[in-house]
Formats: structure tokens, C-alpha cells, sequence
């Protein structure tokens, strides 16, 4: 087995996938088969300075190499060999932020990430000018701002981009972004797979008091779809990813993607009438839309695949945090007794009781809230645990209740797309912290969405997995050969997974909480207001 990889190795058949995400950057390296056979990874954090949060350029560059050469030495520990060449190479790294160059080629501002809440204005100008949600995280709304905050450096851009489109522009020299990385940019228009251009004239014609020196069209990256070549490793480029020397240039790049596109490759929901969950600290569900919506929501974020297909993204900031809060409690409980309990079982043992609470959770409300919560517009948070006095208080019920309340927001987000919008989904994919026990966080899923909802082993191969794979199916793909196609039949047609559905008892009892909850919030703005 080491024998055949040393030589798929050496042949330059492997693949290699960087992600950068907000706290680690991964490095994967997969074989003819799509499994990853090394990886390397870097942790980093983001910086608050000047009221922006933001990564410093060399910590960037610092990190891409370190993941990369722990990957490499792992290839020469395992399999006896340096890697000089692979097939193909694919970057992604969290969507959306601000970078901004001169036409020398400089940074003209630090770069400000997705996490900066600070283009308000900008969001609500936009969208009401588009009649297109426009979030404030989306590139967009980061560049219309400075033009309103009449930042000195708007008249020097000559290029804009994001993390993603900057490591690749900087080993390939091609200014190119995959559609679904670029759906955060600005919006898509779905029949060209491009820009929407009559947006584009709006903008334009919106900033054109201001006699800047570009039109937006100028600097804005160029749109790819999955499939197309997005240039080759250059020399240069070759040196600043392997500070070693020894991996060679003319290695095909694909096109640059966000960590939502890589996150819905590595869960094989590309497809229509498909989607993904992502359930952790935060959660977000993405679910392909055979059709545009009927109406802008504000809910509601649109994006696309990597193949140009339209996306409705439903975020919640709160999901596990208050829920491993109180797990932590149990945990204090339990040494306090002098009982050492492993945390495993005590997660295992505690979720799987919230099976046997009442389908409503038996009148109990909590809210998570550690922050604010955009889909039940809150601005800050308050995590509160609420019941009356004939409430059936038990720890089943007091569990389930937590689980429930983890999923509210979405729901919300959720049911716009199922229930008014009538959005059709066959299944979707669970990933993250809440679905590591065993059938329970998957059950609660499948009765607050109403929808089957399968977890797969793969699922935690990560985001560096997903960008590989893209770059794979850029040169093994077939003529003709749809994503879609390629994943299902080459990549996951042999992966392993479970498939729930919906109980009707537990969705009735969801929908019961679900009302609860909805008329609560008056209890979570209360809680604010008063301290």
C-alpha cells in the first residue's frame, strides 16, 4: 500500500488542498482515490487593531508555509519521498473581507475580514438599490463603505479581492475567483455565471459623484466556474509556498473557492434540491435552489455552488455554546461527587436522555444567545433558561430543551425557505461538533427541518478536503462531466453514512417549542434592557 502512494507520489498524480479558516490553516494531500494521505496544519488567530479585525500579511504567508511543509515532511516520514510536483493545487480560505491593492501591486489597507460588523450603512443602501440582500460581511458592502467614510486610499485601488483570490493571484499571477467565492464579492447573475451587470451600472452610477479613477468593472477579480483552468504555479510562486525549493512551477491551479463552496464539495450537496448543515459554535445551512426566491429577505443570504448554482444561506451566530456551557456544569457536578467522569460519555450519556424528554420538551424555554442574533434581530445576547411553574422540569426535558433552542434561529431562517418559500430539499448533509453523538444531534436536526438528514464519515474531512477535490475534479474529470456527477459517482459513491428521517412526533413537539420560543423573545429583549 506505502508502495503504490510512494509512487502515485512521485508521478505527480496526487493533489494538493489549502484552506485558510479563521483559526487554522489546513494542508491536504489526496491520492487517485480522493483519500488524503498527509496534511499539515498552522493555527492563527485574528488581531483587533484599530477596531478592525484583521491577519497581518506576513502571519498570511507564515501560515500557508507551515502548513504546507509539515504536509511535505509528513509525505517523507511516511512514504520515504520529497515532494517536488503534483497534479493540481487548490486554494480557499474563509469569504468575503476587504483587500484592496495599488497598481504596484501593495496592500493599501490591512486586510478586514468577514468578522467586522462595521458597514451597516453601506449593507442598507445596497440592498435597497439592488433589491438584493447584501450582508455586511460581503466585499461589496466593505468597499461602498470606505467610499462613504471617504478613506483616502478609494482613488489608489487598481485591484480588489478576497484572502482566497489573494494566495492564488500571488503564485499564479492570474486575478481570478471561483463563482462561489466570488457570489460574496458581489452578486451573480445566474444565466451568465458572472457578475450581474446591471448591478454593476447601478454601483457605478451610485459612486459616479465621486470621480474616482475606476469603474467597479476594473477591479473587481474575474469570475470562474469549477472545471476551468485558473493558471499555473510560477516560479515565484513555486518559492513563496515551498520556502524548501523543491516543488516546481507549472503546476494548474483551479479556480480560488470560499470555505462555503468547499464545505458543500466535502459534503457532496452540490446538486439542486440538496443541502449542508454545519452545526458548532455557530450554525448554517446552505440548500440549492432549483429557482430564484420570490423576495429579498434579510434573513436570508444568497450565494452560489462552485458551479454557478444559487444557494440560500440561513446563519445563526448561537448554536453549542451555552449547550457545552451547561455540560461543563455537569462535569463540575461530577468531580464535586468524586466521580471522574470522561467527557465523552458525559456528552453521550446527557444528549441521548434529551431522546427520552417530552416531544416539546415538556413547556421548558432557554435561549443560547451569547451574542447578538441577526435572524431574531438582536444586537447582544443574554443566555437565559426559562420554565413555569407547571412545567415538567426533569433533566430529559431540560437537555432536549437545549438542543432544541440551539436550532431556533435557523429554524426561523429555515422555515422561510421550506414553508413560505416552498423551497423543495430531498436531504440534507450534517457536519460539526453537534452531530458527534451518535444519531442524537442528527434526530433533533431532522425534526426541526422536517427533512431526512444524513451525517457521512467524510464529513470531517474539512474544508482543505473540499478545495482538493475541486482542483481533482479539474483534471479527472470527463467530458461533459457535471460536479455533481463526479462527486457522487467517483468520490463518495463508496463513502459511508447514516440517513435519518424525520419522526412526525418530534416535529409536531418542535413546532410546539418553536412557538414558544417565537413568543419568548420578549423575555430575551427584557433581559437586555435590564442589564
Amino acid at each position: 500500500m506505502k508502495l503504490d502512494i510512494k509512487n502515485v507520489i512521485q508521478s505527480g498524480k496526487t493533489v494538493l488542498g489549502i484552506e485558510l479558516g479563521s483559526t487554522r490553516i489546513k494542508a491536504v494531500l489526496i491520492g487517485e482515490d480522493h483519500t488524503p494521505i498527509a496534511s499539515g496544519s498552522h493555527d492563527w488567530e485574528n488581531s483587533y487593531v484599530n477596531n478592525i479585525w484583521t491577519y497581518n500579511v506576513e502571519d498570511i504567508w507564515k501560515g500557508v508555509q507551515d502548513s504546507y511543509q509539515k504536509m511535505a515532511n509528513e509525505v517523507k516520514l511516511q512514504y520515504g519521498v520529497t515532494l517536488q510536483s503534483v497534479g493540481a493545487i487548490g486554494f480557499s480560505a474563509m469569504m468575503h473581507g476587504y483587500m484592496t491593492f495599488n497598481k504596484e501591486g501593495e496592500l493599501l489597507v490591512p486586510f478586514r475580514t468577514w468578522r467586522n460588523n462595521i458597514t451597516e450603512k453601506a449593507s442598507k443602501v445596497l440592498t435597497e438599490l439592488f433589491n438584493y440582500q447584501i450582508p455586511q460581511r460581503w466585499s461589496i458592502a466593505h468597499l461602498y463603505q470606505a467610499i462613504l467614510n471617504q478613506e483616502e486610499h478609494i482613488a489608489d485601488i487598481s485591484f480588489q479581492t478576497t484572502l482566497a483570490g489573494y494566495i492564488h493571484w500571488k503564485l499564479t499571477g492570474q486575478k481570478v475567483l471561483g463563482v462561489g467565492e466570488a457570489s460574496g464579492v458581489f452578486p451573480i447573475d445566474l444565466n451568465t455565471r458572472n457578475y450581474n451587470h446591471r448591478m454593476i451600472d447601478q454601483f457605478n452610477e451610485l459612486i459616479a459623484p465621486n470621480n474616482l479613477p475606476w469603474k467597479l468593472e476594473d477591479i473587481l477579480p474575474k469570475v470562474l466556474v469549477a472545471g476551468e483552468n485558473a493558471g499555473v504555479l510560477t516560479e515565484e510562486g513555486a518559492k513563496l509556498l515551498d520556502v524548501t525549493g523543491e516543488l516546481r512551477a507549472g503546476i494548474p491551479l483551479c479556480p480560488p473557492e470560499g470555505d462555503a463552496g468547499t464545505g458543500m464539495v466535502a459534503t457532496n450537496s452540490v446538486a439542486k434540491r440538496t443541502g449542508n448543515v454545519s452545526a458548532g459554535t455557530s450554525v448554517f445551512a446552505m440548500v440549492v435552489l432549483e429557482k430564484e426566491l420570490s423576495k429579498v429577505y434579510s434573513e436570508i443570504d444568497l450565494v452560489t455552488t462552485p458551479t454557478g448554482n444559487l444557494v440560500a444561506m440561513a446563519h445563526s451566530n448561537n448554536c453549542s455554546s451555552d449547550l457545552n456551557a451547561w455540560i461543563g456544569l455537569f462535569d463540575e457536578f461530577s468531580k464535586a461527587m468524586g466521580m471522574e467522569v470522561d467527557m465523552n460519555k458525559l456528552y453521550g450519556t446527557l444528549y441521548h436522555l434529551a431522546l427520552h424528554g417530552d416531544s416539546d420538551c415538556g413547556g421548558l424555554l432557554a435561549y443560547g444567545y451569547l451574542s447578538g442574533e441577526h435572524i431574531t434581530h438582536f444586537e447582544e445576547g443574554r443566555p437565559l433558561f426559562v420554565r413555569s411553574a407547571d412545567s415538567n422540569f426533569n433533566l430529559a426535558n431540560f437537555m432536549r430543551v437545549h438542543l432544541f433552542t440551539a436550532l431556533g434561529a435557523l429554524k426561523i431562517g429555515m422555515d422561510i425557505l421550506l414553508k413560505q418559500e416552498e423551497v423543495k430539499l430531498d436531504e440534507i448533509l450534517g457536519h460539526g461538533g453537534l452531530f458527534k453523538t451518535k444519531g442524537v444531534g442528527q434526530s433533533i436536526m431532522a425534526a426541526a427541518l422536517n427533512v431526512p438528514v444524513s451525517v457521512m464519515e467524510t464529513a470531517g474531512e474539512g474544508g482543505a478536503w473540499g478545495i482538493a477535490l475541486l482542483a481533482s475534479y479539474m483534471i479527472n474529470k470527463a467530458d461533459n462531466e457535471k460536479l455533481e456527477e463526479y462527486l457522487s459517482h467517483k468520490v463518495f459513491a463508496e463513502k459511508a453514512g447514516m440517513t435519518m428521517s424525520p419522526d412526525p412526533k418530534d416535529v409536531t413537539g418542535f413546532e410546539h417549542f418553536m412557538k414558544r420560543y417565537t413568543k419568548g423573545l420578549a423575555i430575551q429583549r427584557a433581559a437586555i434592557n435590564a442589564s
